[in-house]
């Protein structure tokens, strides 16, 4: 039976990996809006529907910093300077460190330039190396609050666990993740030896 400081030991663990997660999917998806926007100018491909002042193809870079490699790929960036806003489709973000890795993919999401703050929204699934998964159908990060959250339902499993609920409040500050709405909790199997 595991202590009550063994969980929230676990809780912390797991809201400073999603802290990084986040954290690198902002300065990737920054540093390959400001590269791209350097190096490839808007694609003339017929009429441009969306009004966007830049766009970008199959956007790709791959960094390293501080013992971390990211790889951001999105299938398209509009970049709209007005609104000080770029939309991704298409986005997957895989973070390796040393001795484990994460990915987050979404169909869709927004960067918002002046406060750095990133909505992923359709289909968004984060995974980790050691099993854990999270999926919802929308994932924010407010980067002046250090918060991640939901207000769509999410599910996390890890090890035969599976936790549901209504929504996902994580506060990197707080050190704290709440998990609210109908929340139901499902144990099955035996975790792995460790």
């Amino acid at each position: 039976m595991k202590s009550r400081k063994s969980g929230a030991w676990n809780v912390r663990r797991l809201a400073g990996a999603i802290l990084a997660v986040v954290a690198l999917f902002v300065v990737v998806v920054t540093a390959t809006l400001v590269v791209k926007s350097r190096v490839a100018r808007v694609e003339s491909s017929g009429p441009a529907t969306s009004g966007a002042d830049l766009r970008i193809k199959e956007a790709e870079l791959e960094e390293e910093s501080g013992g971390v490699r990211w790889r951001l790929r999105a299938d398209q960036a509009l970049v709209f300077e007005a609104e000080r806003r770029t939309a991704l489709k298409g986005i997957s973000v895989k973070v390796f460190e040393r001795d484990r890795w994460w990915t987050i993919v979404g169909e869709e999401g927004d960067l918002f330039q002046q406060t750095s703050n990133v909505e992923i929204r359709r289909n968004v699934v984060l995974t980790s190396s050691d099993g854990f998964r999270l999926e919802t159908s929308v994932l924010r990060w407010l980067g002046a609050e250090r918060r991640l959250w939901t207000d769509t339902p999410v599910r996390m499993s890890r090890d035969g666990a599976v936790i549901d609920g209504g929504a996902l409040d994580v506060r990197m500050g707080d050190e704290t993740t709440t998990m609210t709405g109908r929340v139901r909790a499902t144990f099955a199997g035996k975790p792995p030896a460790r």
